[in-house]
């Protein structure tokens, strides 16, 4: 489950990224309304964490453009405003839920999988494709129900291919992810992992994309 998180709060938008990622969702951060739409519109988040106190966009228009992009893209408002009508208004513009700040994170987390029940995705935290098995929680990996062993930066790559399955990742898409968990990335550090991984996996497991990147594909 890949969240994007649109707050501009830099302390609080990066310890609810360390909370998400620590309860398995991949999460991602942007700190403006313009930058929120940019990724709402690459189509790679299946939920939406969106502050309304944003420094260039109201969030109730961030909102409101999100659902003209993709009706069906589940979206939780925070807000820190008092009163309800902002909280109304949200709700009218097709916002799935709202949190008022402060809130726990707990009860963020317990928003999260109302919504991902409603959706019919949230349960189990693993991932299953192909007889590869992956518990997002336990940080696991099985093939075909025998535990494999992996290291953690194999482990990353493979997480964020199979969090993608069907769609490509780009060599910078999943350095990205090593950056985020604070690896250091060489040059070569991309191509040296898919070899090593694949050397695990069942052939043809994951494919090359000549000159784009790699993908799982759903087939």
């Amino acid at each position: 489950m890949r969240v994007l998180l649109v707050e501009d709060d830099t302390h609080l938008a990066n310890g609810l990224r360390e909370s998400l990622r620590h309860e398995g969702y991949s999460a991602d951060v942007v700190f403006n309304g313009n930058d929120g739409l940019s990724a709402i519109k690459s189509g790679d988040f299946d939920i939406v964490i969106l502050d309304l106190g944003l420094p260039d966009i109201d969030g109730l228009s961030v909102l409101k453009k999100a659902k003209q992009i993709n009706k069906a893209l589940p979206v939780l408002i925070l807000t820190a405003r008092d009163g309800i009508e902002s909280k109304v208004k949200g709700l009218d513009l097709g916002a799935d839920d709202y949190l008022a700040k402060p809130f726990s994170i707990e009860e963020l987390l317990a928003r999260l999988r109302v919504i991902e029940r409603r959706l019919g995705n949230h349960s189990t935290s693993v991932i299953e494709h192909k007889g590869l098995s992956i518990d997002t929680k336990a940080h696991s990996i099985s093939i075909n129900e025998v535990e494999a062993s992996f290291s953690r930066r194999e482990y990353m790559v493979i997480k964020s291919l199979l969090e993608n399955i069907g769609r490509i990742q780009s060599k910078e898409q999943l350095e990205s992810k090593l950056y985020e968990w604070g690896e250091e990335v060489a040059s070569n550090t991309i191509e040296v992992h898919i070899s090593n991984i694949r050397k695990k996996l069942p052939k043809a497991f994951i494919k090359t994309v000549r000159g784009v990147g790699y993908v799982v594909s759903k087939t």
